[in-house]
């Protein structure tokens, strides 16, 4: 592959750099780069900055609103955006129901939602998981029967993230039984604010209430927001794991966080020197290198072929994508030492200098630790994702 970049891909990247450093709020900025917690404003106020751009949905087909936006515009607005240390894009409005609105939608659900989404004005979340039924997702069991005019929609999701900022819910819900799980499985669009609707925390081992459980008691739905045909709700739902898998990858904040292992490899010591001097920090933080520039070459080919749907390859960035996230943070606090270790809330929060002992801005590192256990689990378990591959890429 050829990793040379046009003038044209030089002019963007030097536009995106330039607009995010006039316009990304520096104190959210120093939040990301300190891995402190963010707040749902933090979020909603970077993504407002980038619809009023126009490039929250710069990688968008046009007919849609979007900027047409090449994949490898794609991949340099992302690595900019990381490095200067913008908050992660809420994925789920942006990333995954789009996609499958713009695939199988219809008119209405396109202009109205898709619209939205555009402008940042709602925060979606997903209803796929339920408890019994994580990896083995054709086993869910939440309920929609038809009444007239409306689906009246009964049972519980979990690991539901950020479902207590959420205005709507893309879920997976079975409305008939078929000689096949899969079969019977219809995805709707369901407002958060509905009638029925029940959230509670599931506080992580971070301290962090980022997922939920999500209950259901006879919440009526119209119609209208049964998206495509009922029934099958499990092929949509496979083609937005492929988008989501994708995005999962996360090759530009990886970077910045290489970078930061770097940095911080060049202040600490051990044994009178700086730990970058000790081959065995070196060889690790060079390993990381090498697999990321790898991944990084991988996604750029699986989004050069965005005019098609994410097959089995996104299951190859999602493997190796979390496995690097999760080298990177257990390498972090290898470095660290005992500096990781106190569990302070104080110092993960914006502007704290309490953090127990050791510099502050290691204090964060064993949550970020504990956090990241989870991204070999969501959006596929990483053993499932080995199978799709061993099964549809190597055929085993």
């Amino acid at each position: 592959m050829d990793l040379e970049y046009t003038a044209d891909e030089h002019a963007f990247r030097d536009a995106v750099r330039d607009f995010v450093q006039a316009e990304l709020p520096q104190d959210i900025a120093s939040r990301v780069r300190d891995h402190r917690r963010l707040s749902r404003d933090d979020h909603v106020i970077w993504q407002d900055i980038l619809a009023r751009k126009g490039w929250l949905t710069g990688h968008w087909p046009s007919r849609f609103g979007g900027l047409d936006w090449t994949p490898v515009q794609c991949h340099v607005f992302d690595e900019e955006t990381a490095a200067a240390g913008a908050p992660r894009l809420i994925p789920f409005g942006l990333n995954m129901v789009a996609p499958v609105l713009m695939a199988f939608g219809s008119p209405w659900q396109q202009a109205h939602y898709l619209g939205r989404i555009r402008q940042n004005l709602d925060w979606w979340c997903q209803g796929y998981s339920e408890p019994g039924s994580g990896s083995d997702l054709a086993s869910l069991k939440m309920s929609a029967v038809r009444e007239g005019d409306h689906y009246v929609v009964t049972g519980q999701k979990t690991w539901t993230t950020y479902a207590q900022h959420a205005d709507m819910i893309f879920c997976l819900v079975r409305t008939a039984q078929g000689p096949r799980r899969q079969e019977g499985i219809s995805f709707l669009l369901i407002d958060m604010h509905s009638a029925g609707i029940t959230v509670r925390p599931i506080i992580l081992l971070d301290g962090e209430h980022e997922v939920n459980e999500v209950f259901f008691d006879a919440v009526r739905v119209p119609v209208e927001n049964l998206v495509g045909e009922e029934g099958r709700g499990w092929t949509y739902a496979k083609y937005l794991l492929g988008h989501e898998r994708t995005n999962i990858a996360g090759v530009g904040a990886s970077k910045r966080e290489v970078r930061a292992l770097r940095e911080l490899a060049a202040q600490l010591q051990f044994d009178g020197r700086r730990l970058a001097e000790h081959a065995p920090v070196a060889r690790r933080i060079a390993e990381i290198e090498i697999d990321l520039l790898a991944l990084e070459m991988t996604v750029l080919r699986v989004l050069s072929a965005r005019e098609q749907a994410p097959g089995p390859e996104a299951s190859i960035l999602k493997l190796r994508g979390t496995e690097i996230q999760q080298a990177i943070s257990e390498l972090a606090m290898d470095m660290a030492g005992q500096y990781a270790l106190p569990f302070v809330p104080e110092a993960f929060a914006a502007g704290s200098e309490a953090c127990g002992v050791g510099p502050v801005a290691l204090a964060p590192l064993a949550a970020r630790y504990l956090n990241l256990r989870k991204v070999s689990i969501y959006g596929g378990s990483n053993e499932i994702q080995r199978n799709i591959i061993a099964q549809t890429i190597l055929g085993l």
